[in-house]
């Protein structure tokens, strides 16, 4: 099969496959193609009233068609007018449910997606598949329908009517046909590509338009607006011109359909005027066959250029639909447990990230029992925060397994895996939404909002909450902008402490704060770790002189394990680090 039979085929399922959300709400649907319908009839009504109109109101002056004539004119128009509304207004609503179940599905998906999606993905390319590429389906779904369907039956409807007049004149006319589906179907395949590379273009204008204001304070204080303003500069001009040459095609493509049509229009105009013609046809019947002949320009013209809508609108069902078809997180688990204790074992893992060509982690093998606290250490990029990233599952182990309890973590259900596991990482997520909110996230959104003070009070954060304006149902802003970083520390560690999970992942949880305030959660955190087995990554030794083990890791091995103590004696990796970081504090 060649590139472009495949190509096809892919459209054609794509397109069907968008058809089939819109037959869900088939009623609907069918009421606004019987309006179609309708107001493809007025036009051949339109046509046909003028054949009476010329003969029995013009020339023969019959006076009872002269009476009745101006009644059918209204009638017809009364008829268009309630067909247009019914028709737009159906096939607009039953688009607009298509994009709202199909934004829907996008949205479910994105939630069930691994975290190597997110790794390779952008947010700017995922946000203008929401945006633009919707859009896009919307106008294919509803507009492109509506034409395709409306005009269709209009010139079927007219043809009919001009075979009736005249047989021999309108197969001239068809004569063209051919010609026309020939253009079109060049046309269709240069519409498609240029609409993907119109989408891709687009993607690019929302990357970089979504990082420069994410980095705005980067931007501003390192000089980098001539740069940005550059960059931006090249893929909007890269967008304008695929823009352009979709526009070209279709000013080329237009001009020629009609080119095509008028010399076959041509044509019947030297036959019906030749003198053997001319006896045949009545005043009635050519007025009415020519003003056929005008209302086949209107369909005709909308539906090659509708072909661009239809291209672009198969082109951004398929970039939708892929993402729809993505596959989820694997959960192929069947255990769940109401509670764990927290033993932890990594046996002989090994993990590999899909776009590296090192190992990530190496034969990693750990025993960890309930209730201890285990801090991870090591130079950037040796493992730490993904050898974490395995145990609520947000990567899957490469070889080996982990163990909670004794089972295996992928035979957990995952839902169930992660509710008994609290995470407080460097980067702090917090939602546009209250404090309280904030902290009881999730599936504790019900708690009540006395716990929800207690977590606070816990880590520290309780005093701030209370002197902000309307205290925990502050709104903190776009990603908790409204606060600084330590607020919005305590508030992710007052999420953790909420959730009271068995098992605690810490990382860097403290980075963002000031002396003073780690002083403090440091303290409560060493009591709440009590009972819990906490995982800690952390750059400050000073903070996890008392973990009961330190796991110092290297190039994605274990290379060293024992308490602080133990280790600054072995004088290895570890005190190596210690020196290092104490010399830098000094």
């Amino acid at each position: 099969m060649s590139t472009d039979q495949g190509e096809h085929l892919d459209a054609g399922k794509y397109y069907r496959r968008l058809l089939a959300l819109a037959f869900v709400h088939w009623k609907i649907f069918a009421v606004s193609i019987v309006g179609m319908v309708l107001v493809a009839g007025t036009d051949t009504a339109l046509a046909a009233f003028m054949k009476p109109l010329m003969d029995d109101g013009f020339v023969n002056r019959d006076l009872e068609t002269i009476r009745q004539l101006p009644l059918i004119l209204v009638g017809i128009f009364l008829v268009r007018v309630f067909a247009i509304f019914i028709s737009m207004y159906c096939i607009s609503w039953v688009g607009r449910k298509v994009i709202m179940g199909l934004r829907e599905s996008m949205f479910s998906k994105l939630l069930l997606l691994p975290k190597a999606f997110y790794d390779n993905a952008t947010s700017g390319e995922i946000i203008s598949k929401f945006t633009f590429d919707v859009e896009q389906v919307a106008n294919a779904s509803t507009k492109a329908i509506t034409i395709l369907v409306r005009d269709t039956f209009t010139i079927i409807g007219i043809l009919a009517w001009m075979f009736y007049l005249s047989v021999s004149l309108t197969l001239v006319l068809l004569t063209t046909g051919p010609l026309i589906a020939l253009l079109v179907s060049l046309v269709t395949k240069k519409f498609r590509k240029l609409s993907k590379r119109i989408q891709a273009s687009m993607g690019d204008v929302s990357r970089i338009v979504e990082e420069s204001i994410k980095a705005q304070i980067v931007v501003k204080v390192f000089g980098g607006r001539d740069y940005e303003e550059s960059e931006f500069e090249k893929i909007n001009d890269q967008n304008r011109r695929q823009n352009m040459r979709m526009i070209a095609t279709q000013a080329l493509s237009t001009p020629i359909i009609r080119l095509i049509v008028g010399i076959g229009l041509a044509v019947i105009i030297y036959l019906v005027t030749k003198d053997d013609s001319m006896s045949i046809v009545t005043p009635g019947t050519f007025a009415s066959y020519m003003v056929s002949l005008t209302f086949l320009f209107g369909p005709v013209k909308r539906l090659a250029d509708i072909n661009v809508e239809l291209q672009r609108g198969i082109a951004a069902a398929e970039s939708v639909f892929k993402l729809i078809d993505l596959d989820n997180e694997q959960d192929n688990g069947s255990y769940s447990t109401e509670r764990v204790n927290g033993d932890i074992e990594f046996n002989r893992v090994g993990f590999h990230y899909s776009s590296a060509k090192e190992a990530a982690l190496v034969d990693i093998n750990l025993d960890i029992k309930a209730g201890e606290t285990i801090a991870f250490v090591g130079r950037s990029g040796s493992g730490k925060s993904t050898l974490l990233n395995l145990l609520p599952r947000l990567y899957d182990v490469s070889e080996g397994s982990i163990t909670l309890d004794g089972h295996d973590i992928r035979d957990y259900k995952l839902e169930n895996l992660r509710h008994h596991i609290a995470f407080v990482g460097q980067d702090v997520v917090l939602f546009n939404d209250t404090v309280a909110h904030n902290i009881a996230y999730g599936a504790m959104l019900d708690a009540d909002i006395s716990l929800v003070e207690q977590a606070a009070k816990s880590a520290y954060a309780d005093d701030f909450i209370r002197q902000l304006k309307h205290g925990y149902q502050t709104i903190v802003g776009e990603r908790g902008l409204m606060l600084s970083g330590g607020q919005r520390q305590r508030i992710a560690i007052a999420r953790a402490l909420l959730a009271n999970a068995p098992v605690l992942i810490l990382d860097e949880a403290t980075s963002a704060l000031d002396t003073e305030s780690e002083r403090f959660i440091q303290s409560s955190l060493e009591q709440l770790m009590k009972n819990r087995t906490t995982l800690v990554i952390a750059h400050r030794l000073s903070t996890i002189e008392n973990a009961d083990k330190i796991v110092v890791l290297d190039a994605g091995k274990i290379v060293e394990t024992g308490s602080h103590q133990q280790l600054l004696d072995r004088k290895g990796h570890y005190a190596a680090l210690h020196q290092m970081q104490f010399e830098n504090q000094e």
